[in-house]
């Protein structure tokens, strides 16, 4: 598989050790989620994709300070290495049982997706990603949410035109307003 998961994970980590510890309660785009929330989340991403890659990995515990923020993001760079391994993209894995590709197309989505929600959160752009790579995630967005089989993870997609920027096509189609 060619997809690289890296540059995505820098992107969130970076956003991620940027977040102070007064924003921790602020709200993000995913729905009734603060930072901490979404911290909280992305570490069980990091470790739950991690070891579906075949690595080992954790989340960590503690409270949200700049230690443990500096940790997540060096777990998010671990995920993504892990999905380097062309191993990781052969198979099934689960539950819910699902092939491989599809769950390393779910943790690129959580990487892209989450790093616009911080981004929207400290008021800075959408991280510069390869175009390619959010076209990947575009895919898989319009193809998985619809069927996902959990749909309570994602909202209903919000229309926009075929003319909208890569990134807005993106989290629309999570469900998130651009």
């Amino acid at each position: 598989m060619d997809i690289d998961l890296r540059p995505a994970a820098r992107a969130l980590g970076t956003l991620v050790t940027a977040v102070d510890d007064e924003r921790l309660a602020d709200p993000t785009p995913c729905t009734a989620w603060s930072v901490g929330d979404l911290l909280d989340h992305l570490d069980v991403v990091a470790a739950g994709f991690t070891t579906l890659a075949g690595g080992a990995e954790k989340p960590g515990d503690g409270p949200w300070d700049a230690g443990r923020r500096a940790a997540l993001a060096d777990a998010l760079a671990v995920m993504a290495d892990a999905w380097r391994d062309p191993a990781a993209w052969q198979g099934v894995a689960g539950p819910p049982e699902l092939p491989r590709p599809t769950w390393g197309r779910i943790g690129l989505t959580e990487l892209v997706v989450h790093a616009w929600d911080l981004a929207r959160v400290l008021d800075r752009p959408a991280p510069d990603l390869p175009d390619d790579l959010l076209r990947v995630t575009l895919a898989h967005v319009e193809a998985f949410v619809p069927q996902a089989p959990l749909p309570e993870l994602w909202g209903t997609p919000v229309a926009l035109g075929a003319d909208a920027p890569l990134w807005d096509r993106v989290v629309a189609g999570t469900g998130r307003r651009p």
